[in-house]
């Protein structure tokens, strides 16, 4: 007897729009619907240190968003926590007109971790990123990937360099994940 393949619906672009606004994040891969429950506040509090940072050192040249949106339609539209962009962009340009993108940083849960990790990584990477930040709160880590596949891991302080420009961003791990660990079981 032969098993039946299951047929998985694919998605738009232009479907997202249709998707309650739940706290849930919806997100295509290639017309695979992805789905997120709303992060917990200890991802938001990274994922927002993380972003001041990098706006006050690059906010001159650069966009800094988060979530932002890689838009590539019809079928792919990812949401990264964090994403940087050059300010040569109008901010009411659609996301669809970013054609340009320097860096997505993704704060790992336990609901993401593994589409994150070996799907997104590699498709932003796919998609023309620079480069991507993984952070690991529990493991008190950043994964820098500045290509498909896993990337160097950072314990102490990353040095970005804004892309054309001769700005450096120094992100020191223990500033951004200060008070972020259990206190027990």
């Amino acid at each position: 007897m032969g098993m039946a393949l299951v047929t998985v619906p694919r998605f738009t672009v232009d479907d997202l729009d249709r998707f309650p606004d739940d706290g849930n994040r919806y997100e295509l891969l290639d017309g695979v619907l992805l789905v997120t429950p709303a992060p917990r506040a200890v991802h938001q509090i990274v994922a927002t240190r993380i972003a001041a940072r990098l706006h006050n050192a690059a906010g001159s040249f650069a966009h800094v968003v988060g979530p932002g949106a890689i838009s590539v339609p019809p079928r792919t539209q990812l949401q990264p926590d964090i994403l940087v962009y050059p300010s040569r962009f109008s901010p009411v340009t659609d996301w669809a007109k970013v054609d340009e993108h320097w860096l997505a940083v993704e704060v790992l849960s336990r609901s993401s971790r593994m589409y994150d990790r070996e799907f997104k990584r590699d498709a932003y990477f796919a998609l023309g990123l620079r480069e991507v930040w993984l952070v690991d709160i529990g493991d008190e880590s950043i994964e820098v990937c500045r290509a498909r596949g896993p990337g160097r891991i950072v314990r102490d302080t990353i040095r970005w360099n804004v892309p054309g420009t001769e700005v450096v961003v120094d992100l020191a791990l223990r500033d951004v994940l200060a008070d972020t660990q259990a206190d027990g079981p």
